[in-house]
């Protein structure tokens, strides 16, 4: 049996459990006049029995203890994603009104036709009209439950102003890749997730950079490996806060991303490397949303938020003479307090520190310069990206292309692509110098140099 059709299994019988529940619901809401200011007793009705149940679903259920009451409203945000139809009798006109009932909270989807149930549409089925109950469901969609701290479900109002309960409820993406193919969903570029998983194939051998900067990235790579041990050894947990700060900065191609790339790695930790043009917003408040969103879904994983060309984001505040002004340093102080308050590891990537806000710089537990290879570091580097000797032709001289042009590590990379290609094109097996040369020009007029 596979893992998918472990979930069918046990959530059709979960299904099965929560009709139960609806129809009782609704048959004491509109029963007689006797039955109708009758408590309905929902929780009678018992859950099916999953302790020795092996689907992911079940393990879930489990693992967070879940009571009758988590259990129904979890299956509640599940339900639109495996059975929609289940919610259609929340569709139900009153004939006083002609419209829906107040009760019953819910919305209707933009293009999904059925029902999507709110905070509303939960305490409804779990309280009825029990006031004391219904306070006591409130706190499953309390900030600190288990529910939203650990993002098993999300809740969004659509509108300022409104009643608490008409927040939307849905499961987070994560939580529905594991209860339906149980597998761990690992968030892929969206609008909704302006943010991209990377990786290299390169290795620490490949990154080539000098004592003084690899000192200082061992620093972090300590952090990293120790982190939870370290604070409790030398008792720091009142001291210092959750995460860990840093800012790389230096000309382009120097191996900021590569380092971010490989920190995770060595620690099998993902890197997510965020996409300003898909975060910052000219609409007030929607750059601080769209990086909400990228925080909330990493409070709880153990990432690493790479931000490149950090200060198109974090960048120094301005004198407010404009309400545009007061804006953007809105948005940079709600960045920093992000920023300072997310438990894992922040990277930020910026070609001149100077363009960083201080307040930033401040609260950077480690600030690390990556300079342009020196003659040294760039033959290394050079040899590393032309291991084989026997694909050059007698004329190429490394040593010489190692002193003469002072290129980073990016620069070299892309003389090496244009050489390949260029030799390509003239039907040779062999770079020649004048190929690589040739590369280094097409380099160096990208920055207003010559050879």
């Amino acid at each position: 049996m596979t893992i998918s059709q472990a979930n069918a299994i046990t959530l059709e019988q979960e299904l099965a459990w929560f009709d139960a529940v609806l129809n009782l619901r609704f048959t004491h809401y509109f029963g007689t006049p006797e039955t109708q200011h009758a408590t309905a007793d929902v929780r009678s009705l018992a859950p099916p029995d999953l302790s020795n149940d092996p689907s992911p679903y079940a393990q879930i259920v489990r693992d967070y203890a879940m009571g009758f009451d988590e259990r129904l409203v979890f299956l509640l945000c599940l339900i639109p994603h495996l059975r929609p139809q289940a919610l259609d009798i929340f569709f139900t006109q009153s004939p006083i009104t002609g419209r829906t009932y107040t009760e019953f909270g819910g919305w209707r989807g933009k293009a999904h036709s059925g029902f999507l149930p709110t905070a509303e549409t939960a305490v409804f089925i779990l309280a009825g009209q029990e006031l004391q109950r219904r306070f006591a469901t409130l706190q499953l969609f309390d900030d600190q439950h288990y529910f939203l701290k650990q993002r098993l479900i999300k809740l969004e109002h659509q509108a300022s102003g409104e009643p608490f309960l008409n927040a939307t409820i849905s499961v987070t993406a994560e939580f529905l890749h594991r209860c339906t193919h149980g597998q761990v969903h690992k968030p892929d570029y969206s609008i909704e997730f302006p943010a991209k998983l990377i990786a290299s194939k390169l290795t620490w051998d490949d990154l080539v950079l000098g004592r003084d900067v690899m000192d200082e990235i061992e620093h972090l790579h300590t952090w990293l490996r120790h982190s939870k041990s370290l604070v409790k050894h030398w008792r720091l947990e009142k001291s210092i806060k959750a995460g860990y700060r840093s800012l790389f900065f230096g000309p382009p191609g120097t191996g900021k991303t590569l380092t971010a790339t490989l920190l995770g790695a060595s620690v099998g930790v993902d890197v997510y490397r965020i996409d300003l043009s898909m975060v910052v917003s000219k609409y007030i408040g929607e750059t601080e949303k769209n990086l909400a969103g990228v925080f909330d879904q990493a409070e709880n994983k153990n990432w690493i938020l790479f931000f490149d060309e950090a200060d198109a984001l974090f960048g120094k505040r301005t004198q407010t003479s404009s309400s545009n002004d007061r804006h953007a340093n809105q948005e940079i102080s709600y960045l920093l307090q992000r920023v300072e308050d997310f438990p894992g590891v922040v990277i930020l990537a910026s070609n001149i520190k100077a363009n960083i806000d201080e307040a930033f710089a401040r609260r950077f537990q480690s600030i690390i310069y990556f300079p342009l290879p020196d003659e040294s570091e760039r033959l290394r580097l050079w040899k590393n990206l032309l291991p084989n000797n026997e694909l050059l032709a007698q004329d190429v001289d490394l040593p010489f292309l190692a002193d003469k042009y002072e290129l980073s590590g990016g620069s070299l990379t892309n003389v090496v692509r244009y050489a390949a290609i260029r030799a390509t094109r003239m039907n040779r097996n062999r770079l020649e110098q004048a190929d690589l040369l040739q590369g280094i020009n097409k380099e160096l007029l990208k920055e207003g140099r010559t050879l």
